[in-house]
């Protein structure tokens, strides 16, 4: 992001996102990608909108049998405070965070998530 200082522009890391590695399943991250590519946006910003409807719900509904066999290990930014919020309610879930965020990507909205030009921004 840019931050505005005295009427310059000073490009800086935004100190609200997080590295965090996970495994997901690569039949989901590939059609993220396309998903990103033909909303000009990023893979973290679409599981991010997926994660923000899924901590608004009371409950999860995840059978623990469908897990997926193909998990990979996927690297990416998230928003330091959601990352948190999914962590306890996948321990108070007694679920993985890779499989919250799977069950996140179902509900997915591409026109509610923030557009790739988001990490540009000025502030």
């Amino acid at each position: 992001m840019w931050v505005n200082e005295n009427g310059m522009l000073r490009q800086t890391a935004d100190d609200t996102r997080v590295k965090f590695r996970t495994s997901i399943s690569q039949e989901i991250l590939e059609q993220l990608k396309q998903l990103a590519d033909q909303h000009s946006t990023f893979v973290n910003y679409l599981l991010e909108d997926g994660l923000k409807v899924v901590l608004q719900q009371d409950t999860i509904t995840f059978n623990k049998e469908t897990r997926p066999k193909d998990r990979i290990q996927y690297k990416t930014t998230y928003d330091k405070q959601l990352l948190e919020s999914v962590r306890a309610l996948a321990k108070d879930n007694q679920l993985y965070i890779n499989d919250v965020i799977e069950y996140g990507v179902q509900f997915i909205d591409v026109e509610r998530a923030k557009e790739g030009q988001y990490r540009y921004r000025i502030e």
